[in-house]
């Protein structure tokens, strides 16, 4: 059993960087960081993007995760959960990394899901990018994905205030995978 709060801490760890991605997604890549994300939402010739600079920005918060929780970095200062933590935030971000890159922008291999979550998760994602500036859109968050008929609407509500300028004027062909 002592592996349960380990484990535990992990798995809640991995849970909890959904909310920071979500926060660094809407305020900082679509805020100050918009420099490096902007290519991510544009069309682009070349294997690597600006934006995969956020990849070595999250990898960072799990290595000083790991090295605070490491006896072999911080001596008697070691905090031992910092380990667990570290692992977790790299549980997410090869999550993250695999689902994103490799399913809903097809970087590595090529599957279109048809039903289920995998499919709204792409749909909601293809929403997100619907938009071509920084201000406005939907769909910050990734694991947790919205409806994507809320999605739609709340696009289509943005974009009539004038809060968001979508790159086509057809929903319908963004939430298709």
């Amino acid at each position: 059993m002592a592996w349960l709060l380990p484990a535990s801490i992990v798995v809640l760890a991995a849970a909890a960087m959904e909310t920071v991605a979500w926060a660094s997604h809407k305020y900082v890549m679509h805020g100050f960081g918009w420099v490096w994300h902007r290519d991510h939402h544009e069309p682009h010739a070349g294997v690597f993007e600006k934006n995969d600079r956020f990849a070595f920005v999250g990898a960072m918060l799990s290595i000083a995760l790991f090295a605070v929780g490491s006896p072999l970095v911080m001596g008697g200062n070691a905090w031992w959960p910092g380990t667990w933590l570290g692992f977790g935030v790299l549980v997410y971000g090869v999550t993250y990394t695999l689902v994103h890159d490799g399913l809903v922008h097809q970087r590595w291999f090529r599957w279109v899901p048809r039903r289920g979550y995998a499919k709204r998760l792409v749909q909601a994602h293809k929403l997100h990018h619907a938009t071509v500036s920084k201000e406005g859109g939907v769909g910050f968050g990734f694991v947790f994905v919205r409806d994507p008929d809320k999605l739609k609407a709340e696009l289509r509500r943005q974009s009539t205030a004038g809060l968001t300028t979508l790159r086509t004027g057809d929903l319908r062909e963004s939430a298709q995978p």
